[in-house]
């Protein structure tokens, strides 16, 4: 007896897409519709423009100090930290790329 899985090839297409993407931005990763579940904010320049820290590049971004942005993320969010935020995020990303 043999069968085949309707979809499996669509998915096999978009795990392999995914596993040659390299880097995403934050402001992808960050979307509007990850934001608004989780903080006051709308997208991710409104989150950077609250935190009081200058962020124009991704040194500025580096420049901050870890426990400060753990401090503002779990003041400002649902997340208690920074990594924990990421982490969620990516999961999203991930999901919603995979669902098509």
């Amino acid at each position: 007896m043999s069968f085949k899985i309707k979809g499996l090839d669509d998915l096999q297409k978009r795990l392999k897409s995914l596993s040659e993407t390299e880097q995403i931005s934050l402001a992808e990763l960050l979307s509007p519709a990850f934001l608004s579940s989780c903080s006051r904010f709308a997208n991710a320049q409104e989150l950077f423009d609250a935190s009081g820290f200058q962020i124009n590049s991704a040194d500025d971004f580096a420049s901050i100090p870890d426990a400060e942005w753990d401090k503002f993320i779990s003041v400002n969010t649902t997340f208690p930290d920074w990594i924990s935020m990421q982490k969620k995020a990516h999961e999203k990303w991930m999901a919603s790329k995979l669902q098509g």
